[in-house]
């Protein structure tokens, strides 16, 4: 119904490109990932993607958000409720948590992971021009009603990654609280 909705639907570029994103956030310091390796980023098939390290002091923060200026039905973003697990990773525990932004607090998924002896926060959410939605069913039902209502299909994945150490929670919600605003302003505008 997807390809249906979306097939004369042209794709929405960037407000913005993301590596304009700034490399510094906060007290954190950001240096720019090695590419994809080009059979991980075939399959994501992202219209653009960002990956970061930001750093502050000997804490890191893993930054990856990739974009889709058209989804259609198989062109879909994939979540890492899938592909974590897919990697290897055991999910050991889930939840939501709330991030506080200017105006209110928006929901975002909180994932416990870990491969081997190491384990790992991720916090993840997907991210429109005007939402942040944590539910994969929920973020579905938008992009079929933004296709119909709105003649677009465009949309973002955003994923933090951080080490599973005290600290990490509480720096993940300030981390995200200050990307989600900078992250709006590359996307597509809404109409």
């Amino acid at each position: 119904m997807l390809s249906l909705l979306s097939a004369r639907r042209a794709p929405q570029e960037l407000s913005r490109p993301l590596d304009t994103l700034p490399m510094q956030i906060g007290a954190w310091e950001g240096s720019d990932n090695p590419a994809l390796d080009p059979a991980i980023e075939a399959v994501l098939n992202p219209s653009a993607y960002l990956s970061r390290t930001y750093r502050n002091g000997d804490r890191e923060i893993d930054f990856f958000g990739a974009f889709y200026a058209l989804q259609r039905a198989g062109e879909t973003m994939h979540s890492p409720k899938n592909c974590l697990p897919g990697a290897g990773w055991e999910v050991w525990d889930y939840r939501t948590v709330e991030i506080p932004l200017a105006g209110g607090a928006v929901t975002v998924n909180e994932y416990s992971v870990q491969k081997g002896p190491q384990r790992m926060r991720v916090l993840y959410w997907y991210q429109t021009s005007d939402r942040v939605i944590a539910s994969e069913y929920y973020a579905k039902a938008c992009l079929v009603w933004d296709a119909v209502m709105r003649g677009r299909t465009s949309g973002s994945i955003v994923r933090v990654t951080l080490p599973d150490q005290p600290w990490a929670l509480e720096a993940g919600i300030d981390f995200a609280a200050r990307i989600i605003p900078l992250l709006q302003a590359c996307l597509p505008n809404a109409q």
